[in-house]
């Protein structure tokens, strides 16, 4: 399949007009002295299960990838985006060894862009001009921050009713099962692709992007030993800097709240 999948990528660049080569291969050793590995590796969500349901079947998984990850290409930064993402990122690190900054998860960056397309279809604006920020782990308890969530540098605080906020909030939490729903066979694409691109461009070409992304928490926001949505500086660095942002006593404890979850579902796998 992923032979596959490569030939018609790269039948698709004498159109596009790129040069590229991609290669598909079901060798672990292709990856040898790789930059960069983006693990989306794992089972795909079904209806009715959360991201949490696929725990334990996924960790073997990446366990397994993990391991080959650091035989083959051990200086490599790890971008994970298999689910349940903050903890497939904890999982991935405490396999590998990597220092923290060289492994982070995707999570913020998409959880952020459905908040952003869901504000600008409730305003009928151009999502170029919606900027957001959504925090904590990725699944239901994600903490969208609407004080950080701006229409052309107006917060949407003073552009829609905070009851409508919240629903939209609540839409964004439930985005990937929204989309699991419909598809019936698969889980969401596009967007994680993308979101991906985004993260792997701000490490390889040192862009330093201000994102939200899975990050290892040593103290921030009162949480520790645990991979969470947080603020980051991504660059050549990996996660340069986490941010520490005010987040008011409700998105404190939102992201507290996140966080123990996570440290819960982290003793299934024995951590």
């Amino acid at each position: 399949m992923p032979a596959g999948k490569a030939l018609d990528l790269a039948q698709a660049g004498p159109l596009v007009g790129y040069d590229v080569m991609v290669h598909g291969t079901n060798d672990y050793e292709d990856i040898k002295d790789s930059d960069m590995v983006v693990v989306t590796s794992g089972l795909a969500r079904k209806p009715g299960m959360s991201r949490e349901d696929l725990l334990k079947k996924n960790a073997e998984i990446i366990k397994s990838v993990t391991e080959n990850i650091v035989k083959y290409a051990p200086n490599a930064y790890i971008l994970m985006v298999a689910n349940p993402l903050d903890l497939m990122t904890y999982h991935a690190a405490q396999v590998s060894g990597f220092p923290k900054n060289r492994v982070f998860g995707q999570a913020g960056v998409l959880d952020s862009t459905r908040f952003r397309t869901f504000v600008a279809m409730e305003l009928n604006v151009s999502m170029a001009d919606v900027q957001a920020m959504v925090l904590g782990g990725h699944g239901d308890t994600m903490v969208p921050l609407p004080q950080y969530t701006t229409v052309g540098g107006i917060p949407i605080t003073q552009l829609i009713p905070k009851d409508r906020i919240e629903e939209i909030a609540q839409r964004t939490r439930m985005g990937g099962g929204e989309i699991v729903k419909l598809l019936k066979t698969g889980s969401a694409y596009y967007a994680p692709a993308m979101a991906s691109v985004q993260m792997v461009e701000a490490v390889l070409l040192d862009r330093k992007r201000v994102i939200p992304a899975s990050a290892f928490a040593t103290g921030q926001y009162g949480i520790e030993d645990l991979y969470i949505g947080l603020p980051i500086v991504l660059g050549a660095n990996g996660v340069e800097k986490i941010l520490e942002i005010d987040l008011g006593d409700e998105g404190l404890k939102s992201l507290q709240k996140s966080a123990a979850t996570y440290k819960e579902h982290l003793k299934e796998l024995g951590y």
